[in-house]
């Protein structure tokens, strides 16, 4: 290192070569040796992991790879300063610093465990540092909000990583493709000097740890610990930080390079997070949930489960650097289309499965049947792909004259993955590929209009922020809302609307026709059963409510009350009668039974209760 620390990220480097690269493998090496020697140290048996929840390793384990993986990184780097491959810059030292911050902090909550704020202020910290040398997104024009998005960047992936290192070599595994991933775009599209020698010290240190981490055979002999995990999360979002996020003026395809190449950690903490909160956890608090946790309960081995996901690291982490080598909208918007159908059924698949022992799978994995089960969340997914293009087309070509300009023509191309990208995260959220459309209600209307109009929020904002308008008419959004909600929302109550109109017109002769007597909760629980029932036709209810009369419950009407049954009887010519007001009153009960019986149909009480003494359900059975 010559001179004063420079602020340009390539300032005074030489051109990359095979010696620098060589110089970068150093990580590998000395990554290999500090954890050999580090197991052999009396150090070794005090920082331990014991046996809990969160991993499935039966065995104490010395939990000090991250020495390793830290020494591994700063000889990779310092090698290539001492060669002259980089020559020092603020941005460097901050990102190793930072490193070395989170490292002492990981390394104290291996020894005694600190508290989530105390984590989250060492994270802090070290972000600060970062942005202090003036690293931050420059595809956003604002400078605050590109801060603001860097520390949320930093402090989330350095989380992402730390609930990540959850099974022998996952975390140190994902990370090495991630820092290939990076080292690959630096020397292809983003020529970065800085970004490829800290991605090939971070991928080769993780190199020289996996053999001691993730075995052929028998448990891992180290773990890395906080003082690794951490690191490893927070130099890969300050490596995707100084790459294609600085440049700025950069295309959109840009800002999806790192989210693709982190997709798994990222997927993996979003599932974690969401699930956690929905069933009331503290989401700091490991457990056995992750979706590596759920591969293994779905009938993989641990290993496989390892490759199973790094094999998806590389597929999204090859799709976001084949955006970057071709430079077309349109490639970049059928890959968002691909990318974002396979992780929703992905994601769909693994919240599906259920959590439990690991003793209690049998058979082989059942990963690509749960693919089949969910064709139609991949079908829900491929009709709003189309409908999505279509809204946005449409709304585009009503406000420009002809097909537009060619500007307009270009942000239309650039403006269209975003919406694509914003829209399907927006569904997932609310909820739209969780439910069947034959059940669909209004609450799901509710969703189908909060998920349109916060995605076309949110794609606005990435574009206001990092392009021109230019002579782009915006009011497009605001058409595109209105015709999308249109679309989305028939596409989603399509088959009650239309298939089983159609089957009921078809099969009215061959139905067995129901009437309802009572139109509370248990009556519309009961309706909503029947229609699922192949068969059977609701063909109305009987309530005594003045406020129902005349009114349609859930599509079937209330034709009457209690005292005017026979009529309602002779009038609707049911096949049985279904009471669900068992506890009404007895004079009113008689009528209805008379009624029925005067009528020759079938009358029957439907008494829904839950009793949790077995002695009460199972009786003599019990003993």
């Amino acid at each position: 290192m010559e001179g004063s620390c420079s602020h340009g990220l390539n300032s005074g480097s030489v051109p990359f070569s095979g010696v620098s690269a060589l110089a970068a493998i150093a990580a590998l090496p000395v990554a290999y040796a500090v954890v050999w020697a580090t197991l052999r140290t009396r150090f070794a048996r005090h920082v331990v992991a014991a046996p809990t929840g969160e991993r499935w390793s039966t065995e104490t384990t010395p939990s000090l790879g991250g020495v390793g993986i830290v020494a591994g990184i700063l000889a990779g780097v310092g090698l290539c300063l001492a060669v002259g491959v980089i020559h020092g810059s603020w941005e460097l030292f901050g990102i190793l610093v930072g490193c070395l911050i989170l490292f002492t902090a990981g390394l104290v909550d291996d020894l005694r465990t600190l508290s989530p704020p105390v984590k989250i202020g060492a994270q802090l910290a070290a972000a600060a540092v970062v942005l202090s040398t003036g690293l931050k997104v420059q595809l956003v024009s604002n400078p605050v909000l590109g801060v603001a998005i860097a520390l949320a960047w930093l402090v989330g992936m350095t989380n992402a990583f730390n609930l990540l290192d959850n099974m022998d070599g996952l975390a140190a595994t994902l990370a090495a493709i991630g820092a290939f991933a990076f080292a690959i775009d630096a020397v292809t599209q983003h020529p970065n000097d800085l970004v490829l020698v800290l991605s090939l010290a971070v991928g080769f240190a993780c190199v020289g740890f996996l053999p001691f981490n993730l075995r052929l055979h028998g448990p891992a002999l180290i773990f890395m610990g906080d003082s690794g995990s951490q690191v490893l999360g927070f130099a890969l979002a300050a490596i995707g930080l100084a790459g294609s996020w600085k440049i700025a003026g950069a295309t959109v395809t840009s800002l999806f390079l790192p989210i693709l190449i982190l997709a798994v950690p990222i997927l993996d903490t979003t599932l974690v997070t969401v699930i956690r909160l929905l069933e009331g956890r503290p989401v700091t608090k490991g457990g056995r949930d992750h979706a590596s946790h759920r591969l293994v309960y779905s009938g993989l081995s641990e290993k496989r489960a390892v490759v199973f996901l790094a094999v998806i690291s590389i597929v999204l982490a090859a799709t976001s650097l084949a955006y970057q080598v071709a430079d077309d909208p349109r490639i970049t918007l059928v890959g968002v289309l691909v990318t974002f159908a396979l992780l929703v059924q992905f994601a769909g698949f693994l919240s599906d499965v259920e959590r439990g022992p690991r003793d209690a799978l049998t058979g082989g994995p059942p990963i690509l049947r749960g693919f089949v089960v969910h064709r139609r969340r991949l079908a829900e997914v491929l009709v709003d792909f189309a409908l999505i293009t279509a809204s946005f087309t449409v709304a585009y070509l009503l406000l420009v004259n002809g097909s537009g300009t060619p500007y307009q023509r270009h942000m239309y191309l650039v403006i269209l993955p975003v919406l694509l990208s914003a829209r399907y995260v927006c569904f997932i959220l609310f909820g739209l590929y969780r439910g069947v459309s034959r059940y669909a209600g209004a609450r799901d209307a509710l969703s189908v209009v909060g998920a349109v109009v916060l995605s076309e929020l949110i794609a606005y904002a990435v574009i206001a922020l990092t392009q021109p308008w230019g002579d782009f008419p915006r009011t497009v959004f605001v058409l595109d809302a209105l015709i999308a909600t249109g679309l989305i929302g028939l596409s989603r109550f399509w088959e009650r609307a239309v298939v089983r109109g159609l089957q009921s017109l078809r099969d009215r002769g061959e139905q067995q026709k129901t009437l309802i007597v009572g139109a509370g909760r248990a009556g519309r629980s009961l309706l909503r059963e029947l229609r699922e029932t192949p068969g059977v036709r609701v063909v109305g209810f009987v309530d005594d409510d003045p406020r129902l009369r005349r009114r349609r419950i859930q599509g079937a009407a209330v034709l009457g009350g209690a005292t005017e049954i026979e009529r309602v009887l002779e009038r609707a010519h049911p096949d049985t009668v279904l009471v669900t007001i068992p506890n009404a009153p007895r004079d009113r009960l008689d009528v209805i039974v008379a009624a029925c019986e005067t009528a020759h149909v079938p009358c029957r009480f439907v008494r829904r209760e839950t009793d949790l003494d077995p002695r009460v359900v199972l009786g003599a059975v019990a003993k």
